[in-house]
């Protein structure tokens, strides 16, 4: 499994390459134990087991996701992590569908010097 970044802009890069290669460790290593997420359903679900099932369901979808990074402002320990996604999934159908949108995310810095999603909201400000 690839380290963790020790500067939160890569992090959307570094997620990237983790979904899309199915591997939800890889993805799930992206994250504080602690971390919550906003589902694009609206749900706020906390903790290591809600998100694993969150990231095990998107991969069900197979997906292919496109990050492009607007912005990341760091503040001690602390970034914000603004990118824009394009996001491929299979529906129950089998057709492929797109999705995309804007997220904002809070990184941490570890102790180690690599950062973590602490704080994830794939939908933005919707």
């Amino acid at each position: 499994m690839p380290a963790r970044p020790t500067d939160p802009a890569l992090l959307p890069v570094a997620f990237q390459e983790a979904m899309n290669s199915h591997d939800a460790d890889r993805v799930l290593a992206l994250y504080t134990a602690d971390a919550t997420m906003r589902t694009v359903t609206g749900e706020v679900i906390t903790g290591a087991a809600a998100l694993r099932h969150e990231v095990e369901q998107t991969l069900a979808a197979e997906p292919r996701i496109a990050n492009t990074i607007r912005h990341v402002l760091v503040g001690g320990g602390t970034a914000l992590v603004v990118v824009d996604w394009e996001l491929r999934l299979t529906a129950p159908d089998g057709s492929r569908i797109t999705a995309t949108g804007t997220t904002a995310n809070v990184a941490r810095r570890d102790p180690d010097g690599t950062w973590r999603f602490t704080v994830l909201n794939p939908t933005g400000t919707d």
